[in-house]
This record gives structure tokens, sequence and C-alpha cells, in this order.
């Protein structure tokens, strides 16, 4: 275990095994030990690492509510990487975290060996704007208010985490009691200045149209909020693949962490091997 510090910002960093290197980011409503059955699997090949995003103890929570926001999200993950050694890495994102790699890839597309992409596109589509930042405004309000124990009560009962919950009941429950651990002030100002006030992904159209880092988009078929996000990436990113992962939600590595590493695995084979093409 170790810190990186990223514009005066302390980011906690965990590194396990050899090889090169593959960097996991957290969605809003997880850390680095939602990546563990990953990090268990990846590290008999290859050096994983996984970090808490700023707000996120023990990383620093800044009280600055202008020390969140996206620019600093991906400047986070290209300090993390940038630690891990130089050269690329391998980068998987789930939600928040895959947003942010899309748009490191965007920035830094020589530290990109590759890109998995999943569960992303909440709150982009035209249509849903006004009610994905009323939302998060909401959500916001209960961690400010009420505490994390409250909200993660809520989100525990949203319609893309059932899913976790049926398939397995222990890994739900540990999903649930790390997320009321999380810290309220930093959550907040996460959801206020991150999530609710992130562009759409669809204003990056033309820039997404020239990336030709390998991609590998990930959704599952009733994380609705994602789909047409998701089918809209597939059809503007040149190098991008897609696995929709039947009754499923939206933590795909949680729900069904063999499959989902068989696939990532035989994603970063095809990858290095050259065999992964636009």
């Amino acid at each position: 275990m170790s810190f990186v510090n990223s514009g005066g910002v302390k980011l906690y960093v965990e590194e396990t095994g050899a090889g090169e290197p593959v960097v996991f980011a957290h969605e809003l409503n997880s850390d680095y030990r939602g990546w563990e059955a990953q990090v268990r699997w990846f590290s008999r090949r290859y050096r994983c690492i996984t970090y808490n995003a700023r707000g996120y103890p023990p990383s620093d929570v800044p009280s600055e509510p202008e020390a969140y926001g996206m620019p600093h999200v991906v400047n986070d993950l290209a300090a993390v990487a940038r630690a891990s050694g130089g050269g690329k890495a391998h980068v998987v994102g789930s939600s928040m975290g895959a947003y942010a790699a899309l748009h490191f890839g965007l920035a830094h597309p020589e530290m990109a060996k590759s890109l998995v992409i999943s569960g992303v596109g909440s709150g982009s589509p035209a249509a849903e704007r006004a009610g994905w930042i009323a939302e998060c405004e909401a959500i916001a309000k209960v961690y400010a208010e009420q505490g994390s124990r409250a909200a993660a009560e809520n989100i525990a009962k949203g319609p893309t985490r059932v899913q976790l919950r049926r398939k397995d009941a222990r890994g739900f429950e540990e999903f649930v009691s790390h997320l009321a651990e999380h810290s309220s002030d930093g959550k907040a100002r996460t959801i206020l200045g991150y999530q609710a006030r992130r562009p759409s992904l669809q204003d990056f159209a033309e820039e997404f149209s020239r990336m030709q880092i390998p991609i590998l988009l990930v959704v599952g078929d009733e994380d609705a909020a994602c789909l047409e996000t998701t089918l809209w990436l597939k059809k503007t990113l040149p190098n991008a693949g897609l696995w929709i992962v039947p009754n499923s939600g939206h933590a795909i590595h949680l729900e069904e962490p063999d499959a989902f590493n068989q696939v990532l695995g035989d994603f970063f084979a095809a990858v290095e091997l050259g065999r992964w093409r636009a």
C-alpha cells in the first residue's frame, strides 16, 4: 500500500503482482475493495493497481468543492498510471471510473494499452440530463443530512443493484457494508462536483470517433441507464467491441466475476498479440 500525489491530493493505492500494469478505477458506490476478485485473478500474470478516488478515505477528502470534478478525476487516474512505472497500462473502469477512463484515453492515449469501459452512460442522453442532475442532488442531500449508512440503504434498493442481491447474497451484503463506510462529505462533494456536473458523453462524439485505443465495452442488459449510451459508444468508437451481459445490472465485475475475468483476459491477450482490430 502507498499514496500517490495528484495535484496536492494524496490517493491511496494498492499494488499486487508483477508484469504489465492493469489499473482499476472504481465506481461511485464502491472503492478499491470492489476489485478484489479481479486482483486475485489477474495478479497471477499482471501487476494490478487499485486506488481510491479523492473523497474516499484513506485517500484525501478535500474540503473545497472546486477540488472535485472531471478534470481532477482524469488527472488522478493519470497520476496513478504514471506511478505504476510509466509506459502503457490496461485501464479498467466501472461507471464513474469508466467515464474517467474514456476521458483518460482522450487526454493520454500514449498511456493506454487498452480500455475496459463497464457500466457507463448514466445521465448522458439529452432527454435524461435534467432528471439526472436532480437525482444526483437528491442523493447528495441524503449523504450530507443523513450520512452514508442511510444513503447505502437507499442505493442498495435500486433497480440495477437487485441483480447482485439475487445472484450473490454474501457479495451484496459486502457491497452495502463497504458503501456504508464511505465518507459522507466526500461522497456529497463527489456527486455534486463530478457526477451531476460532468458533460454528456455524446458531447465528445467527434473526439471518440478518432480514438484508436482498443476498447471493450461492457453493460448489463438490465442496466437501463447505461444501455443507450453504451450502444452509441459502440457505433462511435472505431476500435471497440461490446459485451452485453444477460440478466445483469450495473456492476458486472461483482455480479459475474468469473465471466468478467475470462472475457477481460481474452481481451488483454488479443490486444497484446495485435489481434484486436478495428
